[in-house]
């Protein structure tokens, strides 16, 4: 979904108040991103700005994460937002005048837009205490990038002081206009296998390849035979990707080396479909490698899917064609990875995309030197999830 406004709506007064200084914060963070598990920087901030605004239980937690709490003035549920903070190891080439100054860093994912939206949204409901019923945690999470941030977050309590009764987060979509939002029922965010293939041979001098078992070669055959594996063992009708990404071996020209390591990605939305790629993926490399007279080492991992409660779902959902329009609210799931999966296999609640395009139609793609988001979109986001809590809390906010 690409279709833009041509107007976009506007956000309450209270939150156009605060939109100046949320932008401000995201160009801040955009110049100085920091890598997963090293934003220290980026946790100042979010400490810092969250004391002033007088939150309660505002701590450090995960190394490098932080989380506070708004504490309604009346009975009610409690409510985890969650906005991930770590930036990419790409060198920034945007020219933005805001550009990173931080060689070799950049925030390439828009997580500087997530925590620019959180801490308004954090303002905003503070102010708005009196009138709030239950409670919102905000857990400002290090290492979305690298596997490890959302656990890290989840054995330090912060789903559990208050219980969280259902959790929400958004992604700011820099392929979808602003103005537009996507969420589903069910996976959002395609499960993501992360794999290493090591192919033992025995290594010799190239003048004399019969006396070797080539692991170049058979790599070679590995990666081919697995280009079947989504084409002939995975349905049609269901999503699924394969790519290896990395390959390393051999030293010189004239040498052919003992060993070669892979290292690729599968992603899939059902937990059967990834459970079938695993266990084909390993019949193909134990029966080439055995082909060749070679030996293998095939180890994985696997960060969830990101599965959205119908319920919750079903909440961003209204609450976006009331605000945005039903023609700019669609239902699109992304093979991307996120591990907001880990909350919300603990608690009820919904992940949604929200579209900032590069007005002009410049491609700005995730993960890219040239990412950028369109910042109009910060203040729609604000709106957005003040919406969601006053709709699962049954409050009316300023």
């Amino acid at each position: 979904m690409t279709t833009e406004q041509t107007t976009l709506p506007s956000p309450r007064a209270s939150v156009l108040a605060l939109l100046n200084d949320a932008i401000a914060v995201r160009r801040d963070l955009h110049r100085h991103p920091e890598l997963s598990t090293e934003e220290h920087r980026t946790q100042q901030v979010i400490l810092e700005r969250l004391r002033a605004l007088g939150l309660d239980d505002v701590r450090a937690v995960a190394g490098t994460g932080a989380t506070a709490l708004v504490r309604g003035g009346q009975p009610g549920p409690n409510i985890l937002w969650r906005a991930d903070i770590d930036a990419l190891p790409i060198e920034e080439a945007t020219g933005l005048e805001f550009a990173s100054e931080n060689e070799g860093v950049m925030h390439a994912c828009a997580h500087d837009g997530h925590v620019a939206i959180a801490l308004a949204l954090a303002e905003a409901l503070q102010a708005s205490r009196a009138s709030l019923r239950g409670s919102v945690r905000f857990a400002f999470q290090p290492a979305e990038e690298r596997i490890g941030g959302a656990v890290g977050m989840i054995e330090a309590g912060v789903m559990d002081d208050p219980p969280t009764d259902a959790v929400y987060g958004l992604h700011i979509w820099s392929t979808d206009a602003a103005g537009t939002l996507s969420v589903v029922p069910g996976p959002i965010f395609a499960a993501a296998t992360h794999m290493r293939i090591i192919v033992r041979g025995r290594g010799g001098h190239a003048s004399a390849p019969q006396t070797t078992i080539d692991p170049i070669v058979v790599a070679a055959h590995v990666i081919v035979a697995l280009q079947t594996v989504v084409s002939r063992s995975v349905d049609p009708a269901e999503t699924a990707v394969l790519t290896i990404g990395r390959i390393e071996g051999g030293a010189r020209g004239n040498i052919i080396p003992d060993e070669v390591k892979m290292s690729g990605t599968m992603r899939t939305f059902e937990p059967q479909v990834s459970e079938r790629m695993i266990a084909r993926v390993e019949q193909i490399v134990a029966g080439v490698t055995a082909a060749w007279g070679a030996e293998y080492r095939f180890d994985h991992s696997t960060l969830p899917a990101v599965v959205n409660d119908a319920r919750c779902a079903g909440v961003v959902e209204a609450v976006g064609r009331a605000f945005l329009g039903d023609d700019h609210v669609s239902a699109q799931r992304i093979t991307g990875a996120d591990d907001m999966a880990y909350y919300l296999q603990r608690a009820p609640g919904a992940y949604f995309l929200l579209g900032a395009a590069d007005p002009a139609g410049r491609p700005r793609a995730h993960h890219s030197a040239q990412f950028d988001f369109d910042e109009r979109a910060i203040g729609l986001g604000i709106e957005v999830a003040l919406r969601i809590i006053e709709t699962e809390t049954g409050s009316k906010l300023g």
